[in-house]
């Protein structure tokens, strides 16, 4: 049988979201990136003037908010979108300053503990792919399918580099590598939930892979689950 709940966990620019975007809508499955909502957190308290060093604040902030993933809503290239309170904020979490410090947000445990039980109310569905970086070790350990997607930091910021690029925003190569340095040392040493594969994932290491060879791979994991 298929597996029902698939985790895909890794570094950012690793190719969780393409990859995963891609298997959902292959095997017909929900499509699930839970940084969507640490992002919409993130967004908002810049938005809001809110200091990302303020935890206190923050993790209220998290607790406040009603956060929305739904499948397109729009047709202008977006794998999902996401609503806060209402307002359609898909583009606005991928700005470089939500890449910069959304890090900090993700590692306080009472902005994990607002989206935890959500995120497995929506996970525990079953028929999901469900992306992020702590997936297969603390929000659904029970998954069927485990996965981790790794790649060379140069490598990672190397995409998304040309993925800002892409969107018309004017940042260095260096600026990005920067960014993404401090990212992977703020997600690998928090206190909570720190990024590491589960024991029973499947690592994939996807620096001289293109997407189209990741995919192939994982369903072939996927037929002999």
């Amino acid at each position: 049988m298929r597996p029902s709940i698939i985790a895909i966990d890794g570094p950012a620019a690793a190719g969780k979201s393409t990859l995963g975007e891609r298997l959902a809508r292959e095997l017909g499955y929900t499509y699930f990136d839970t940084g969507v909502m640490y992002r919409a957190i993130t967004w908002i308290a810049i938005k809001r003037g809110i200091p990302v060093e303020d935890e206190e604040s923050i993790t209220a902030l998290a607790f406040s908010l009603h956060i929305e993933v739904t499948t397109p809503t729009v047709q202008d290239g977006r794998q999902c979108s996401v609503f806060v309170d209402g307002e359609d904020v898909t583009w606005d979490i991928r700005r470089p300053e939500v890449d910069r410090v959304v890090s900090i947000v993700s590692a306080y445990p009472g902005v994990r503990k607002a989206l935890l039980n959500q995120q497995r109310r929506i996970g525990l569905r079953g028929r999901i792919v469900v992306v992020g970086r702590d997936i297969g070790t603390v929000v659904l350990p029970e998954a069927d399918l485990k996965i981790y997607l790794d790649a060379s930091l140069e490598e990672r910021a190397r995409r998304r580099w040309k993925e800002l690029l892409a969107r018309g925003k004017d940042i260095s190569y260096q600026e990005v590598l920067e960014t993404m340095r401090d990212r992977d040392r703020i997600d690998s040493t928090r206190y909570v939930a720190p990024l590491h594969p589960a024991e029973d994932a499947i690592i994939i290491d996807t620096t001289s892979m293109g997407i189209d060879e990741v995919y192939r791979k994982v369903l072939e994991l996927i037929g002999d689950a």
